[in-house]
């Protein structure tokens, strides 16, 4: 057995690390560290297990010193950002004030085309539905045979009433010239010349039934009354009806009407003459005015009907059509707002939000409320103010709380955004941060 003295011999940290190794190989024992001075025996196997134990404890410690500066420098590095994004403030516009509305279209007036003859066999139909018509076309045509023969018959009562009445005419005149002379009673000047009133009044009353005869004649042609549009048809070649029988329908002029449907309540905003934006089911849109306002209101759905006019449609393909269901807005004028790019607002949970910019570069979720829009502008009526700095572009992908990277807006985008700006009236300045992301 081989001892080791070493005078003042003092444990150093890589000694005291390596103690609880050789401690649990066995080389030393709790005594050998309680001596005083210290002293270690060196045996054959501890001259073969101390270096290694010694190598194994230098490695830890040095492991350990390298994680414990690794901890401090993950504690010590500055967290990443989660988005580059743009930013821009809420900026304030003139938009228009509208009322939207829904309602159906209507014709303006629809002419109802009746037979005015009585027992006649409709010859020809001249029209179908849809057909442009003018006024004063022939749109139908009655057998005539009848009502001519009938015509020749006044046309020659008319002619013997006028000879009965030019002879009754020459008595009454020879009876007038003797009545001086005595040669003729009294009775019988008078007898004369009653019967030359009463022939004239048999030229009257045979002229008379001759223009009956006449228009008999003329309604056996069913006119336009008015240019438009044939819309309905019930004429039919071959029938036999009365006077006053149905036979087309027809748009007059080939106008028609929205009848907006306006509460109680919303009614005293709209004034005859104001602009209307009339959209179909099909997305056509035309515009319209307001004729009129209905003088009352339906007592069970409190509802009134505005009459709006919609410009002539005499074509075939026009994209309105009567009985089309239609929505519509109705200009009212303009106001201030504050408006923010439609990017900036994002939906979560059927809500709309706005992530506010802190000075500390995180983004906060605000709730906002949403208004008009224009083009690419939205107005927001709460939840911001006109300095508040809100996030555009990658808004969608942002979170409460999240570290962002702002930077400016590119070129391009300041450009659209003045373009915006043209367009969303004059006096409106859009700044090239508003719609970096579009």
């Amino acid at each position: 057995m081989i001892w080791a003295w070493h005078p003042g011999h003092v444990i150093t940290n890589v000694a005291a690390v390596a103690i609880p190794s050789l401690l649990h190989c066995g080389v030393v024992n709790k005594a050998f560290l309680l001596s005083s001075p210290p002293m270690i025996q060196l045996t054959p196997r501890t001259r073969l297990v101390l270096p290694i134990a010694v190598a194994v404890a230098v490695l830890g410690a040095a492991g350990m010193l390298a994680s414990s500066r690794a901890a401090d420098d993950k504690k010590t590095a500055q967290p990443r950002p989660a988005l580059t994004v743009t930013t821009a403030r809420p900026e304030s516009a003139r938009m228009p004030l509208r009322l939207a509305a829904n309602g159906n279209i209507a014709a303006w007036q629809e002419a109802v085309i009746g037979s005015e003859s009585n027992g006649l066999r409709l010859q020809d139909v001249r029209v179908n539905v849809g057909d442009i018509v003018k006024k004063g076309d022939v749109l139908a045509v009655f057998d005539a045979a009848t009502v001519k023969a009938d015509l020749a018959q006044a046309q020659a009562a008319v002619q013997e009433a006028q000879a009965n009445a030019a002879a009754a005419a020459a008595d009454a005149r020879r009876a007038r010239a003797l009545q001086s002379s005595g040669a003729l009673s009294e009775q019988q000047i008078t007898q004369l010349v009653t019967a030359e009133r009463t022939a004239q009044a048999r030229v009257a009353a045979a002229k008379a039934s001759l223009a009956q005869q006449q228009l008999r004649l003329k309604y056996t042609e069913v006119l336009a009354p008015d240019s438009g549009i044939i819309s309905a048809r019930n004429a039919t070649v071959g029938a036999v009806g009365g006077v006053g029988m149905e036979m087309f329908r027809m748009i007059r002029q080939g106008r028609l009407e929205w009848r907006a449907e306006v509460t109680a309540a919303e009614l005293p905003r709209l004034k005859p003459g104001a602009k209307v934006e009339v959209k179909s089911a099909s997305g056509s849109t035309v515009r319209g005015t307001v004729r009129t306002i209905a003088p009352t209101i339906d007592a069970q759905t409190r509802i009134a009907l505005v009459y709006v006019d919609l410009p002539p449609m005499l074509k075939a393909d026009a994209p309105f059509k009567a009985g089309m269901f239609a929505n519509g807005q109705f200009e009212l004028g303009q106001s201030a707002a504050l408006t923010l790019p439609q990017q900036a607002v994002a939906v979560r949970d059927g809500f709309p939000y706005v992530f506010r910019l802190n000075q500390d570069n995180r983004v906060s979720q605000v709730k906002v409320t949403t208004g008009r829009r224009l083009g690419d502008r939205v107005e927001v009526l709460d939840g911001v103010g006109p300095d508040t700095q809100v996030v555009v572009s990658g808004a969608g992908f942002l979170n409460d709380g999240d570290l962002v990277k702002n930077v400016p807006a590119q070129p391009a985008q300041a450009s659209k955004a003045a373009a915006g700006a043209a367009q969303a009236g004059p006096g409106t300045a859009r700044s090239s941060s508003s719609l970096a992301a579009r």
